[in-house]
Parts: structure tokens; sequence; C-alpha cells
């Protein structure tokens, strides 16, 4: 008598399966999850925003003195071309492992799509504009924030956008410090090949980053309603 054959089966469980799409993994894994999603929201909101408060200066300054635009922009495109593990290396040094590291790396990153944005909007303002406002008794100060960073704004909105999907796309670089939001998770994920937790971090990346662009691009219509209105002329 032959003793019966025994076929194996494969799990139930997901998880067990180390499948790449798995419900189980996002109920049972969901404050873990949360805590990245915070964590990479912050370091983007963190060090975009210290980005645009310095970009906007130096954009000035570069369009005041035209002796500063080619020192501004050169410094920051060569920091641009910096490879992000050198530029965390680099900064290393002065923040050790945590998470001003990883920010200051990406307001350095930052600076190059701001300042570029930025400057180009304030030269594309007509200097007729210009003129006019100083001839109504605008000063320099009054004439930047009422006339030419409001004409500019569609430049520089255009720059935060990119600024702020590429900050998202960086943050996960910080990972290698531990502080790389759902980076962290990818990053883990590879090393122990765990799929569905590689998918779902890389997943919510592309949602972090896509909600973002959306946002901004709302907020940029209702800051430049004119834009709306002349491009519906136009057509």
């Amino acid at each position: 008598m032959t003793a019966p054959r025994v076929t194996a089966q494969a799990p139930h469980d997901c998880l067990a399966r180390n499948d790449w799409i798995c419900g189980e993994y996002l109920s049972t894994r969901r404050e873990i999850l949360w805590d990245a999603v915070l964590q990479h929201l912050q370091l983007t909101l963190i060090s975009v925003a210290l980005g645009l408060l310095l970009a906007v200066p130096l954009a000035v300054a570069a369009r005041r003195w035209r002796w500063a635009a080619g020192p501004v922009l050169g410094v920051t495109t060569i920091l641009y071309t910096v490879p992000s593990l050198a530029m965390f290396s680099l900064l290393l040094p002065l923040y050790g492992l945590s998470a001003s590291l990883v920010i200051a790396g990406l307001v350095l990153y930052s600076l190059t799509l701001l300042v570029r944005n930025i400057l180009a909007g304030l030269r594309a303002v007509p200097e007729e504009t210009r003129q006019a406002a100083r001839g109504m008794g605008y000063g320099p100060v009054r004439l930047l924030l009422t006339v030419e960073l409001p004409l500019a704004l569609p430049a520089a909105m255009a720059g935060l956008r990119i600024a702020t999907v590429s900050a998202v796309s960086l943050v996960t670089i910080g990972a290698i410090v531990g502080f790389g939001g759902l980076g962290n998770l990818i990053y883990s994920g590879m090393n122990t090949y765990f799929k569905a937790q590689v998918l779902t971090a890389s997943v919510l990346c592309v949602v972090i980053a896509v909600v973002a662009d959306l946002a901004l691009l709302g907020v940029q219509r209702v800051l430049t309603p004119w834009m709306g209105r002349s491009r519906r002329s136009a057509a």
C-alpha cells in the first residue's frame, strides 16, 4: 500500500506568500506607514520652505546687481550637480546623523530650481511697469513686494512645483542616515526582499508628489487669476 501523496498548497496569507500587492500589509502596518508619511512630508515641507526663504533674496540680489547674477547662478548650479550621497557626506561633519543633515542637503538642491525661476520671473517684468510704479511714488521695497514679485509669481510657482516634487523624491535618499520617511521602508524592504513594503512605500511617494504638485498648481491659479483670463482670451 503506497502512502498518500501530499501536495504543497500556497499559503492563504499574502504576507506569507510575499505578494507585491497585499491588503494585509496595509492593515497590519498602518501606524508604521503613517509615521513614515508624516516624516516624509515634514522633511519635504521644511526643506522647500527654507529653500524658498533663501532663494527669494538671492534672486532679488541677482536681479538688482547684475554682477551678482553670475556667481549666484554658478554656485547654485554647482550644488545641484553634486551627487546626493556625496552631498550628505560633505554635510555630515556639520550636522551628524540627523534630520538636519537631510534638510540641509535638500535645501541646497532646491536653490538651483527656485533661484533660476524666481530670477526669470523678475527679469520678465516689463521695465515700463517698473517706471510707472516709480512715477507713482513706489519705493524699492514697495515696488518689489506689490509689483515685481506678484508679476514673477507664475515663473516662481513653476520652480516651486519642480523643487517640491524633486524634494519628495530626494527625501528617500535620507534612508542612508535613518531619516528618509518612506525611503526607510523602501530601503529596509529591498534588503529583506519584502515586496509589499517596497511597492506600497514607492506608490505612496508617487502619490505625495502628485498631490503636492496639484495642490501647488491650485495655489498658483488662485494667486494668478489673470493668467487664466489671458489664456481664455488667447483661445
